[in-house]
């Protein structure tokens, strides 16, 4: 089942639409033609979809060997990412404008509230591409989604 067939399925479930718009709707997307070939040829994969996001933290080449020192090794699920962004979305007034005074606290201008599941499917696909490499005396940090 696609994307958009599932979208229509919960706009129905919701009661934002109708059977019969539903219908039309489904109906429409089996008439849509398939999308073209990528410019890549038939051949070329599409990228596989993101499981996790990585974040290490390791001591780094030049560090003085410490018995003590602290490796951080941190493996989230893209799905807990999600539902992490879907239960923002339904905070409740009171809760979700404090969340949003603290983030433009921090200069971040973003409102949870108003993601939709296409936003948030877009923002996970987006971190896909995502890779941060930091390396200093001390410590090697990385930041990557695979």
């Amino acid at each position: 089942m696609s994307d958009n067939q599932k979208k229509i399925l919960e706009m129905l479930a919701d009661k934002k639409i109708s059977v019969d718009e539903a219908y039309r709707l489904l109906s429409a997307l089996k008439a849509e033609p398939s999308a073209p070939e990528s410019p890549a040829g038939p051949e070329a994969k599409a990228k596989p979809k993101a499981k996790y996001l990585h974040v290490s933290v390791a001591p780094g080449p030049h560090h003085v060997h410490d018995e003590d020192a602290e490796l951080v090794n941190v493996r989230v699920p893209m799905s807990l990412i999600r539902s992490g962004m879907k239960l923002g979305s339904i905070l409740p007034g009171q809760a979700g404008e404090k969340v949003t005074e603290v983030l433009a606290e921090k200069g971040i201008n973003f409102d949870m509230r108003n993601m939709k599941p296409e936003d948030i499917e877009e923002l996970i696909a987006a971190l896909g591409d995502l890779e941060v490499n930091v390396a200093s005396e001390k410590e090697v940090v990385r930041v990557f989604v695979e």
